[in-house]
């Protein structure tokens, strides 16, 4: 079902997502989500990284697994901000199974 958004009224961002419903929030916060993550053929072996960045996402969630503290990651990776860990684990989160299959492939070399 399509929203209903009185586009005239609204004038800022923060108007507009007040006046989505719960699903469509979350519906715009997944798209969001999705758009802070890619994947190019050629580029960190195609797997899924942080936008911008040469980081894979399975990388950091093996660190992690590994038993490595936000501190430590963001401290050997500079670029990173704790909203970039965010990003990272609700990915995870989100495609697990395909996360874990690079990670257990990568332990097979």
């Amino acid at each position: 079902m399509t929203p209903t958004i009185d586009y005239q009224r609204i004038t800022d961002p923060a108007t507009a997502i007040e006046s989505l419903t719960e699903e469509e929030r979350f519906l715009l916060e997944t798209a969001l989500l999705d758009r802070s993550v890619e994947s190019t053929e050629g580029v960190c072996g195609g797997y899924a990284r942080l936008r911008g960045t040469r980081i894979p996402i399975w990388t950091l969630v093996s660190f992690k697994n590994q038993g490595a503290s936000h501190e430590e990651l963001l401290r050997n990776y500079p670029t990173l901000t704790l909203k970039k860990l965010q990003i990272s684990w609700d990915y995870y989160d989100r495609h697990r199974e395909e996360v874990d299959n690079v990670i257990a492939s990568h332990h097979e070399d």
